[in-house]
């Protein structure tokens, strides 16, 4: 038999919805090159490779061209596949090891709740070209380990915008969170969207790594300690957050499997 490949649909509980990534579960390790060519036929945001280990899972994730050093919803599918093709019982605890450290996924009900590292952000100043990259204005610019966190002033426009995608590649970063609080009457906290074309991805659907960053940006701002955030991508997706001022944030969504295939190839 070859290798079982399943593609799930994570932070959403609707299929076609939120960010889709696939995952492999692993008999044995691959090759770097083998994984990133399996990412490039997948075509996805990201493919997650996980291979069991003691204490948990060794797990990678990468996008079509290059590997990266933490991906939320592909973790977050991950955890989903090991429960439903029960590499793990209900009741067991995901346990990913990482590039970015030890990982814990947990089981809430429908949703599963992500243990991850928080990304500080600090003021920066934007590039001249900035603002026409965007293609709209912005209130601030901050930058973290993924790249620019900006401030627009209002969900209208956090929706609306296209940005230039092969100016945006220009910028000395490889990534742009464009976030906003939401209208008086949403039940949402705050919007956002996420575009990495140096990473060879437009825009991200739903982005765990980036809610990392956002957590504490907006418990500045609205002085609260939990979330519910929606990244208002196409496909669309939303996001439990609890963040009360640690070195972890704590992400939570909901997944479905869409597709279970087979790699022929190996």
């Amino acid at each position: 038999m070859g290798q079982i490949i399943t593609q799930v649909d994570a932070f959403t509980n609707q299929p076609f919805a939120g960010n889709p990534a696939a995952v492999c579960v692993l008999p044995t390790p691959r090759d770097d090159a083998w994984m990133q060519n399996v990412a490039h036929e997948m075509n996805l945001s990201e493919t997650a490779f996980l291979v069991r280990q003691d204490n948990g899972f060794n797990l990678r994730w990468f996008t079509p061209t290059v590997e990266v050093p933490l991906c939320g919803h592909a973790t977050l599918a991950s955890a989903h596949v090991l429960w439903s093709e029960a590499h793990l019982l209900p009741d067991e605890v995901a346990r990913f090891h990482t590039k970015s450290g030890v990982l814990i996924a947990k089981r809430q009900g429908e949703w599963i709740e992500l243990d991850f590292p928080v990304n500080h952000s600090q003021v920066r100043v934007a590039p001249p070209e900035f603002s026409e990259a965007l293609g709209i204005p912005y209130k601030s610019v901050f930058q973290n380990s993924l790249g620019y966190l900006v401030e627009v002033e209002s969900e209208d426009l956090v929706r609306q915008m296209q940005p230039n995608f092969q100016q945006l590649k220009t910028l000395p970063v490889s990534s742009v969170i464009v976030t906003s609080a939401t209208h008086p009457d949403s039940k949402y906290d705050f919007i956002s969207r996420f575009f990495a074309p140096g990473l060879g991805i437009n825009e991200d659907p739903v982005t765990g790594a980036a809610h990392c960053c956002l957590a504490p940006f907006w418990r500045d701002c609205l002085g609260k300690d939990e979330f519910l955030a929606y990244q208002a991508s196409s496909r669309g997706g939303v996001v439990k957050l609890r963040y009360r001022g640690s070195d972890r944030v704590f992400l939570a969504g909901q997944a479905v499997t869409v597709m279970r295939g087979e790699l022929t190839v190996t």
